[in-house]
């Protein structure tokens, strides 16, 4: 039986496209993104949100994963797609 040390996190990459102010900050339409295995959306923006200060000045930020909108506590998985769509205005 193999045991491992829970103390190591185990890595996982996710594919996030960006689109509207959020692909501006990224400098990029999309981007292959490595996060800790059982990351939740609210830990993902709170990531990206260090990495790309940029992202706090923004209200909020709808997230779709594989194309359905999900919540903060939604546990993201190894080669999920994430969107990031940010508010948007118009008349």
């Amino acid at each position: 039986m193999k045991y491992y040390d829970k103390s190591i996190l185990l890595r996982m990459k996710i594919d996030i496209l960006a689109f509207g102010i959020a692909k501006d900050i990224l400098q990029t339409q999309q981007l292959s993104y490595e996060i800790n295995d059982g990351c939740s959306i609210a830990s993902l923006k709170e990531q990206l949100c260090q990495a790309y200060p940029a992202f706090e000045k923004l209200r909020c930020l709808s997230i779709a994963v594989n194309a359905e909108y999900q919540e903060d506590d939604f546990i993201l998985k190894e080669k999920d797609e994430i969107a990031i769509i940010p508010p948007v205005s118009g008349g």
